[in-house]
């Protein structure tokens, strides 16, 4: 009998010592619902297989690379989630590790490999920019469905538009569409310039950086039609507005929502092993629920939610790739005329 005690007291203070403690995985990602959706669907599968606590840390990309830059010297986020531009960024600045041989890669389409983030990230989720509008007015209206970037500049929408400004991967992504419908690139970024300031300022009511500000002027009726992303068109259309998305005829920007192991930063070989599970199948039809399309080619949505995400050839096709190489290069002179011309 006392045997047994003292074994059992062994085994009590054993699993109240540190040693014994839960791992805590501090994870860096996208704000709102997304939080939600991670936290309550995706979170709880790897924490039960790895027996690990993960902790979201919510905020932008900007923001999140703000505090893996603050943080360089004492990391405490062991994953972080970003835009694909913002994530070239954090490889140049050395903040992501290099990712782990894995079979799991094997099965991503190209633009969301190891090798398209120079061996430091992987893409995780697929959204389209484009336009979103309000079924329910155009329908009312008599209004035919946007199908061009030029849709927004029309005066029907006056001061009846909104749009991140250039801060916004959004309003980037507007800046450098017109410019490649006027005769610019990346590298001539001055004709989409004047065509924001010229053409399209006008409608717009104003340059919101907030997702959440912008769901709220569609449901107050304070405009008709956004450059936005397909997954926040999906996220506001699951609160039951009627809201719609549109792949303009002259392409919609991707943006690849992207992972990667931070560098020097806590619980490595975890950081990696949840950069696999984030690209599994299972995983990719959680993040499809919040519209992001599957970057793993194995994965098989239903029809419904096929729908609403940039999934299958036909929508693939209508998305453009950017050279974030000449855009992050010149972002901050951009950013500069744009503070003084447009906004």
């Amino acid at each position: 009998m006392k045997r047994i005690s003292v074994l059992a007291m062994l085994a009590a203070s054993v699993a109240a010592s540190p040693l014994a403690a839960q791992e805590t995985l501090y994870f860096a990602g996208y704000s709102g619902d997304f939080q939600t959706m991670f936290e309550n669907e995706i979170a709880p599968g790897f924490e039960a297989e790895h027996d690990v606590n993960i902790v979201f840390v919510p905020g932008n990309s900007s923001q999140t690379i703000a505090k893996l830059q603050a943080q360089r010297n004492n990391q405490e986020i062991s994953v972080a989630l970003v835009d694909d531009g913002p994530m070239q960024m954090a490889v140049q600045f050395g903040l992501c590790d290099s990712v782990s041989d894995a079979d799991a890669y094997a099965e991503l389409y190209d633009m969301a490999k190891p090798e398209a983030f120079e061996g430091r990230a992987v893409g995780i989720g697929l959204v389209a920019t484009g336009i979103a509008y309000n079924k329910e007015k155009f329908d009312g209206q008599g209004w035919d469905v946007p199908t061009s970037w030029n849709d927004l500049t029309d005066d029907r929408f006056d001061k009846r538009v909104t749009s991140n400004p250039i801060s916004g991967t959004f309003g980037l992504n507007s800046l450098l569409m017109f410019a490649r419908m006027n005769g610019g690139s990346e590298e001539n970024i001055q004709p989409g310039m004047d065509a924001i300031r010229e053409r399209l300022a006008p409608k717009v009511v104003t340059w919101s950086s907030s997702n959440a500000e912008m769901a709220q002027m569609f449901q107050n009726g304070d405009i008709d039609l956004g450059v936005w992303g397909s997954n926040r068109t999906v996220a506001l259309r699951n609160t039951g507005f009627p809201v719609e998305f549109v792949y303009p005829d002259e392409g919609a920007p991707a943006i690849i929502a992207s992972a990667c192991a931070v560098t020097d930063g806590p619980q490595a070989e975890l950081a990696q092993q949840l950069l696999v599970y984030l690209v599994s199948p299972a995983v990719q039809q959680k993040l499809a629920t919040e519209g992001f399309g599957p970057t793993n080619r194995e994965t098989i949505l239903d029809a419904d939610i096929a729908e609403d995400v940039p999934y299958g050839e036909e929508k693939l096709s209508k998305m453009i790739s950017l050279d974030w190489d000449v855009i992050n290069a010149n972002r901050a002179d951009w950013t500069r005329e744009w503070t003084r011309t447009v906004e």
